[in-house]
């Protein structure tokens, strides 16, 4: 298949292979998200993920809408923080535009950075919205 019509950019398989084998062993969650990043970047997806912070607050409640939905996160975990989250944000349009940006997908980082979910294979969404989950519940 020619390169401009492929949906996702391919992911080579030596990161495949290192990302397979973080996964496998029990690692600290620290070295998982360095083996995430590492992953990212080598496929062309992006260096790193994105900063989450209060500028981007209504953006992770809804990048935790967009996990609970798709079951990538539990609902019964997620929900209480989207809805903290959510309380902080009310009536801020920016925020609101945030939100209605990650509950597609989008995860879009306070430090200008962004990444698509839709781009990522299941294991790295899983990894992606527990991400947002960790960083998004230290922001009260």
């Amino acid at each position: 298949m020619p390169h401009s019509l492929r949906p996702f950019p391919r992911i080579p398989a030596a990161a495949t292979l290192a990302l397979a084998a973080a996964l496998a062993t029990p690692v600290h969650a620290n070295k998982l998200m360095d083996a995430m990043k590492d992953q990212l970047a080598h496929s062309g997806v992006g260096n790193a993920l994105p900063a989450i912070g209060a500028s981007t607050a209504g953006n992770a409640a809804g990048v935790i809408q967009y996990c609970v939905k798709n079951n990538y996160l539990n609902a019964a975990n997620a929900n209480g923080i989207k809805d903290k989250l959510l309380g902080m944000v009310t009536g801020q349009k920016p925020q609101q535009t945030g939100y209605a940006n990650g509950a597609k997908g989008l995860l879009m980082g306070s430090d200008g950075q962004s990444l698509n979910l839709k781009g990522l294979s299941g294991k790295l969404k899983e990894k992606a919205c527990d991400y947002v989950l960790k960083n998004a519940s230290s922001l009260f």
